[in-house]
């Protein structure tokens, strides 16, 4: 399994080495307009961070999603069901790089952005205004039309329910990608009919989960319930993509 995640890592390691680039060249930028007082270089740096910050984890997820459709659709299909590695460690190699790779870029984004507004309240002397303004906006935020409340709980279950969240959406699109692979193997409008089988089990799940969850009252709850269900999901999505890699993809 670890061979194979290097392996995994290999095929998607230039895009995260260029986003990191990025993100050092917009973080110098906002050093010094930070300390140089210079608010437009400012500015423009935060603007830039922003968007790496989301598009970056996006982007993670759709290079994981298209290697996976590559894998599938072309000659690199057959080299790697040559190797002596079932279904089920192929899919799981890159199931665990990618959530790896998603926990560790969110973390370092996380990381990077409260030591970046920490250091601009710092210089504004208003330190102390920093907490009361997190509240402020946490609180104009809401999950199924429950507001949020600031809290170690809250925050932990926030966390939670968007890494399950997103890992979901990668192994549904991983179904998809597989199953429009086995039907459609290397023909015209593939990559479309992955995308609406893509649209279509997550809309039936995201349901589910919306019925399930329906009683539940207390926010916190609802996020790690939400978040719990995602994840079981996710594991139902790998098993039945790996059957149907194994049955029908691999040689």
């Amino acid at each position: 399994m670890l061979k194979l995640m290097k392996y995994e890592l290999r095929k998607t390691w230039f895009l995260k080495a260029i986003l990191l680039a990025v993100t050092a060249v917009a973080e110098i930028a906002y050093l010094i307009g930070l300390y140089a007082r210079q608010e437009d270089t400012m500015g423009v740096a935060i603007f830039i961070l922003m968007m790496l910050a989301f598009g970056g984890i996006l982007m993670i997820g759709l290079e994981s999603v298209m290697t996976l459709h590559r894998d599938m659709n072309t000659k690199q299909s057959y080299m790697l069901f040559m190797t002596p590695n079932s279904c089920y460690a192929i899919l799981g190699a890159k199931m665990l790089e990618f959530s790896i790779s998603v926990l560790a870029g969110g973390a370092f984004f996380f990381a990077l952005g409260t030591l970046d507004i920490t250091l601009l309240f710092s210089r504004e002397g208003k330190l102390s205004q920093l907490w009361k303004m997190i509240q402020e906006t946490i609180s104009r935020f809401s999950v199924s039309g429950r507001p949020l409340t600031i809290n170690m709980g809250t925050m932990s279950a926030l966390a939670f329910v968007l890494v399950s969240d997103w890992i979901f959406t990668i192994a549904t699109a991983y179904l998809a990608v597989v199953i429009s692979s086995a039907l459609l193997n290397g023909k015209k409008y593939n990559l479309v009919i992955s995308f609406l089988i893509f649209l279509v089990l997550s809309w039936g799940v995201n349901r589910l989960t919306g019925l399930m969850t329906a009683s539940i009252q207390n926010t916190t709850t609802l996020m790690a319930v939400s978040g719990g269900i995602s994840l079981a999901f996710a594991a139902l999505m790998y098993w039945v993509t790996a059957v149907i890699m194994d049955r029908y993809l691999s040689v």
